[in-house]
């Protein structure tokens, strides 16, 4: 029984390794035998444990996860056009992308209704949060509107090593809270809990099905070697523009609402190709939806 658990532990690290490597190359051709090296394993029997502990093959999933990444790009196009997000997101063309793009959602790219489509899942996301914050308070902030008095603090940050845990259908039930408390245990035993605590997803529950979301709680660490669960993310020196939220998580979806709607527009800069944070200020043993005290960190580049 020690030895399938340890079996188990092994192989989860490996398919986190192998999804880190994915997500980090997501706009260069991601080849079955180059992603199996990285993992450890044959391309043969990784095909199959794979799929097996993601649900989807290699394939479905690095096509699945390029077509949520050029969904959010044309959220925010700022002047790029449809080919160039979809290079930008790995397709080998435009006609690569409007095949998939219409075989996924059954119209072209160029006919899609963004708006309404991020609406629909935003208000699943409702749904599904209403019962963990006792009132349904998820309404869109209105582009323009700024009733918080939210600002933004731009901010370069170094590049930085975490050690995280990804938590999968993080929107159901206690799964985050019992990984932060997890991840918090194995922080305290190795000397970091101290450090910065974050919390980040690659995919933006507006456009990924709930169920295909994962969340990643993490903190910062001086290096780590990725164990079981533990996995280790390396991420580069980026520029974030930052909003203080101080309050439960209909706050936080306002300060989002705002800094994609009305700050971003009209600031010169673009999303990063990579995920929005959030940076406790303290630790988040305490975490509930009702109230916390984080920074909301969207890393951004110039146009």
């Amino acid at each position: 029984m020690a030895h399938s658990s340890t079996t188990s532990d092994v192989y989860l690290e490996r398919v986190n390794c192998a999804i880190d490597f994915v997500m980090t190359n997501l706009h260069e051709p991601v080849r079955l035998e180059d992603v199996a090296q990285v993992a450890h394993f044959s391309p043969f029997h990784f095909h199959r444990i794979f799929q097996s502990m993601v649900g989807e093959t290699l394939g479905e999933f690095v096509g699945r996860v390029r077509l949520e990444r050029a969904l959010q790009m044309m959220s925010h196009p700022q002047g790029r056009s449809l080919t160039q997000i979809a290079l930008a997101c790995g397709f080998a063309s435009s006609s690569d992308f409007s095949r998939s793009f219409k075989q996924r959602f059954g119209v072209a790219p160029s006919r899609f209704d963004i708006a309404a489509y991020r609406e629909t899942n935003r208000d699943q996301l409702g749904k599904s949060t209403a019962n963990a914050i006792g009132v349904h308070r998820l309404d869109r902030l209105p582009a323009g509107e700024n009733p918080d008095g939210f600002s933004v603090t731009l901010r370069d940050l170094p590049a930085r090593v975490v050690a995280y845990i990804r938590v999968s259908n993080p929107y159901h039930n206690n799964a985050v809270i019992d990984a932060m408390k997890h991840l918090y245990d194995w922080a305290v035993m190795h000397g970091v809990a101290h450090r910065q605590w974050l919390g980040y997803q690659w995919e933006n529950p507006e456009i990924t099905a709930l169920e295909d979301c994962h969340y990643y709680i993490a903190v910062e660490v001086d290096d780590v070697a990725p164990e079981g669960e533990i996995g280790r993310y390396e991420f580069p020196a980026m520029r974030v523009a930052q909003v203080t939220v101080k309050g439960g998580i209909d706050l936080e979806l306002r300060a989002l609402d705002w800094l994609y709607t009305t700050w971003l527009p009209a600031s010169g800069y673009v999303p990063d190709d990579l995920p929005c944070f959030e940076a406790w200020i303290n630790t988040p043993t305490e975490f509930n939806h009702e109230y916390f005290e984080l920074y909301a960190q969207l890393p951004v580049k110039k146009v």
